[in-house]
């Protein structure tokens, strides 16, 4: 099936899972212990209610929004997903030119398989990079040297991977370091041929290739990723390790991964320009709490000293419109452009921005607000009340 014929992600998302072996999807699928924070992160939007505004002129719609410095023409972004290229080979690459072809952020991950060099030559002025701090202090540095000096404008700190979570789906399917071509996993591939073939031609497990310079000259791709795990996660990391960060790039600066309002006025107060406030797509604590039910909060502790992104659970443009009346200027999804770059490559992941671009446009023209920018709590109807509108109950 054809990616064009997409109408909505679901649909991406089927065709990436009969294009993908169980191994390769459930990498994209799977969260943490139940998974119980998955569905914790749609049930969280599905709270909300839009309540429609009429006779407004809504003939023309802007969705155009800023984030960490620039003005991109939607609201959405690609958030850090690794390991991308082992559902199609390129892939990061991939998603950054759709991301430019649709003129929106992509934050590429430090876990890619292409180098943060090589993806920022494609799109300098739409990859944002995403970084872990790891257990060697000279090495995030080294990471931010090469950030600027590959020529991406702003940089993000994911904080919310202290240690390794218990993902059940990939201990279930044998996924794990360094990933081995198991006889029953070999078997189970062969119904999709296509993937089988990319990944033998491309010479099995695709490279870790931002962390080729941090190894021992001529290592296999099995043994980067095993530095790798001995790298990070690095539960040693405190808020210092964030300063050095903001003393060693004087670029546009995000944190990624706070849900704490706490948190999230340390982040301000060390010189964060911009929060996403995020669960890790629940993919780490199975218990957290969903990022939509948390950003009232974090709103209301930090004000306007900062820009609010979201991701975690974003599946509809209506969901993107929720976010922004709780306060969120942006959100950002991993899962759908994973599942449109499997399925279709950077076709796919353009009709997944595309599906989005369409949907927020046409809630937006439904609920009568011609901006993006100026929704506000009284379109949202919650628990039978209208927030922040007088008079009005259920």
């Amino acid at each position: 099936m054809n990616v064009q014929s997409a109408i909505n992600l679901e649909d991406l998302r089927r065709m990436a899972k009969r294009k993908l072996p169980r191994i390769a999807f459930d990498f994209i699928e799977g969260g943490s212990d139940d998974e119980d924070c998955l569905q914790r992160n749609r049930d969280a939007f599905r709270q909300y209610q839009l309540v429609p505004r009429y006779l407004v002129d809504v003939s023309k719609r802007d969705q155009g929004m800023t984030f960490l410095g620039r003005r991109y023409a939607s609201p959405i972004g690609i958030s850090p997903t690794g390991l991308a290229g082992l559902f199609r080979p390129g892939a990061d690459t991939l998603l950054a030119q759709a991301a430019k072809a649709a003129d929106v952020p992509f934050l590429l991950s430090s876990a890619s398989n292409d180098a943060i060099e090589t993806v920022a030559r494609v799109a300098p002025e739409h990859v944002i990079f995403q970084m872990y701090n790891t257990s060697r202090p000279e090495i995030n540095i080294d990471l931010v040297r090469r950030a600027r000096e590959s020529g991406v404008r702003a940089l993000v700190v994911s904080i919310d991977v202290p240690v390794n979570s218990n993902r059940e789906r990939n201990r279930r399917n044998g996924f794990s370091r360094p990933f081995r071509m198991t006889p029953a996993v070999a078997l189970e591939a062969l119904a999709h041929p296509a993937w089988v073939l990319r990944y033998l031609r491309t010479g099995g497990i695709p490279m870790m290739r931002n962390w080729v310079p941090y190894g021992p000259a001529g290592a296999t791709a099995p043994q980067v990723a095993d530095l790798y795990g001995t790298l990070t996660p690095a539960p040693m990391v405190q808020w210092q390790s964030l300063e050095m960060i903001r003393a060693a790039w004087k670029g546009p600066l995000g944190v990624k991964g706070i849900l704490h309002p706490e948190d999230a006025l340390r982040a301000v107060e060390l010189g964060a320009d911009a929060l996403i406030v995020s669960n890790h797509g629940g993919r780490q604590l199975d218990t957290a709490p969903s990022p939509l039910d948390m950003l009232p909060a974090i709103r209301a502790a930090v004000g306007d000293k900062v820009e609010l992104a979201l991701d975690s659970g974003v599946r509809r443009g209506s969901d993107l419109v929720i976010a922004r009346c709780l306060g969120a200027r942006f959100a950002f999804f991993g899962r759908p452009t994973l599942y449109g770059v499997a399925a279709g490559g950077e076709a796919g992941a353009r009709r997944a921005l595309q599906i989005t671009r369409n949907e927020i446009d046409m809630v937006l023209a439904q609920i009568g607000c011609a901006s993006f920018d100026s929704l506000h709590p009284g379109f949202l109807r919650r628990a039978g009340t209208f927030h922040d509108t007088p008079g009005l109950a259920a």
